[in-house]
């Protein structure tokens, strides 16, 4: 059962006059911010690139600061994994002691010697490559990216033999059994050319080609997984080939026919939606699905945020004085369309915004929003104060803005920093944001959103990545005061980490659908616990599952406030057919 303390009922009375309307300014906050106490003293170092590069170093160097939650030694605790991406700093493997305490293992691990002039660190994710029953660890980067197999809690590099050691500008990753085989696949996204060395430009024609329309960026790699360790490159065979400036890319089951599609949020360019054809091939069908999106695309992110049983998307971009984009809520209208609600929702002002994530923080059942922000901090004066704007832009639209030598000199400004990060809490009828009331308006500048239940206590706190700044770790101190379950899955004839199955708890009038996902949100993997807020309610009427392999299991009046480990069960001899 969870621990309910006199903190946590203070947490509880504040937030309740919160939803009513209140502005209480006293009691004690929801979450509190613990990295230190923790001993996760993590500062991300930035990368340093070619001095050709110079002028725009601030602006290429501060894209990405990711961090992974996983199980590493199989004790049943989240652990966290969290990159450095300058060639020769450490990573760190931050092993969970049970108390919300963390000891840095990386180094006795083999996994804290990473980043080097042959490629740094941008994004890792967990993942059982080989069904093994441990957590592999792949670390997307600049240059060559690193898959890392766990053997038994010591980790082994085996990147060349994987078939994995192509050059290449990785900005994310995920895991995803894209082809139901029940091995976990890889989609790389890339933001510069494959192609290009930051360490030595061919050329200074490196940046994107135009504001809305560059089409000469790293794009999407997908590695199918084909047994043994070893991937092979599919990406062309499957219709996934562009050259986007990738961000960010997430996988879900957006038409509900038990198949993960896939959203890639693109920056200066198109987000794409690709629809999983079930045989191996993707379609775009960006145009009639979202009508297209050509704004600062850098999170996505996949949750049911209006319990209607269906994957609505989360994508951030650029909102402040001067660019006035909007995050969007794509709400999945169950046709296989999608319309955008974040303004009237109350969602879209995200500032700078990267990192964003939907999960239930006060276990009532609804999903909520944390989204972190701010681009660089670096000297007093912003680079896009008072007319700075207008003649940036001006100057430019007459220019190659491939060209490094079209833009103006970064060094010393900022850029929208110091930016309160936003916690959208779901009302039912809308988001109302409430960071600052709940404690987590830190002011870096935040890029990855990890979440897990680190202490155990029925609740999701919320670790965060500030690039070349401290992370941050806040304790949820109000969850657990509610009613919630945990699930943790576990795969046979599906890959083991079940990714992609869908679960669907129903407590009284409360249907809630999730789904297990191989790493969505921008420069973070969050916990594959399944964590469901029931509210009030004492128990799960019914608690469905839809495994990957096609499996339908249900479990019966389950009881709250538990983690459940559940197992895929057999097929029923004389039936191994897959259904959706």
């Amino acid at each position: 059962m969870a621990r309910t303390s006199s903190r946590k009922w203070l947490a509880v009375l504040l937030l309740c006059a919160l939803c009513g309307g209140s502005a209480a300014a006293s009691g004690a906050p929801m979450f509190t911010e613990v990295a230190a106490a923790a001993g996760v003293r993590h500062k991300h170092e930035k990368p340093l690139f070619d001095q050709r590069l110079a002028k725009v170093m601030p602006w290429i160097t501060s894209l990405n600061a990711g961090a992974a939650v996983g199980d590493f030694n199989g004790d049943g605790r989240p652990d966290l994994y969290v990159v450095n991406s300058r060639a020769g700093t450490p990573n760190a493997l931050y092993r969970n002691n049970g108390d919300m305490t963390f000891t840095d293992v990386a180094a006795e691990q083999g996994v804290a010697s990473v980043n080097t002039e042959d490629g740094v660190s941008v994004d890792p994710a967990f993942g059982d490559i080989d069904n093994d029953g441990d957590q592999d660890l792949f670390v997307a980067g600049y240059g060559h990216s690193r898959l890392f197999r766990n053997d038994g809690g010591r980790f082994t590099d085996i990147t060349k033999a994987a078939g994995l050691g192509a050059w290449g500008n990785a900005s994310c990753a995920v895991f995803v059994d894209y082809d139901g085989d029940g091995l976990l696949d890889i989609l790389v996204g890339h933001y510069f050319d494959r192609g290009t060395n930051l360490w030595d430009i061919a050329s200074t024609r490196v940046l994107p080609e135009s504001f809305i329309k560059a089409h000469n960026g790293g794009g999407l790699v997908l590695y199918r997984n084909v047994g043994n360790n070893t991937f092979a490159d599919v990406t062309a065979r499957a219709g996934l080939a562009g050259k986007g400036w990738t961000l960010d890319v997430g996988c879900a089951d957006i038409d509900n026919d038990g198949d993960p599609d896939i959203y890639a949020a693109d920056d200066y360019g198109e987000d794409f939606v690709y629809r999983n054809n079930g045989d191996g091939t993707f379609t775009n069908v960006t145009r009639q699905s979202t009508g297209g999106d050509f704004d600062a695309g850098m999170n996505v992110d996949f949750g049911d945020y209006d319990n209607d049983g269906y994957m609505d998307v989360y994508v951030t971009n650029i909102t402040n004085r001067y660019i006035r984009q909007g995050n969007m809520l794509w709400h999945n209208l169950g046709d296989g369309t999608f319309v955008n609600v974040a303004q009237e929702a109350g969602c879209a002002d995200g500032g700078w915004a990267w990192g964003a994530k939907f999960f239930d923080f006060d276990n009532d059942g609804l999903l909520d929003i944390y989204n972190v922000n701010g681009y660089v901090t670096d000297g007093p004066v912003d680079l896009f104060a008072g007319s700075r704007l207008g003649e940036f832009f001006n100057r430019l639209s007459s220019l190659d803005i491939s060209d490094v030598g079209a833009w103006p000199d970064m060094r010393g400004f900022s850029i929208s920093a110091r930016e309160k990060h936003r916690l959208f809490r779901n009302t039912g009828a809308g988001f109302r944001e409430m960071a600052e009331a709940a404690g987590v308006a830190d002011t870096g500048d935040g890029r990855g959103v990890a979440l897990a239940d680190f202490d155990g206590d029925g609740d999701l706190d919320i670790f965060v990545t500030n690039c070349g700044q401290p992370a941050v770790l806040y304790r949820n101190d109000v969850g657990a005061s509610r009613h919630w379950l945990q699930v943790r899955l576990v795969g046979t004839r599906s890959n083991r980490d079940a990714v992609g199955a869908r679960l669907s708890a129903t407590a009284g009038d409360l249907r809630q659908t999730r789904e297990v996902d191989g790493g969505n949100g921008f420069s973070a993997q969050s916990s594959r616990v399944v964590q469901f807020g029931l509210g009030d309610h004492e128990r799960v009427d019914a608690l469905e599952i839809r495994w990957p392999s096609g499996t339908r299991q249900t479990l019966k009046d389950v009881a709250a406030d538990q983690r459940l480990t559940i197992t895929e069960p057999a097929p029923p001899r004389g039936r191994e057919e897959r259904s959706p």
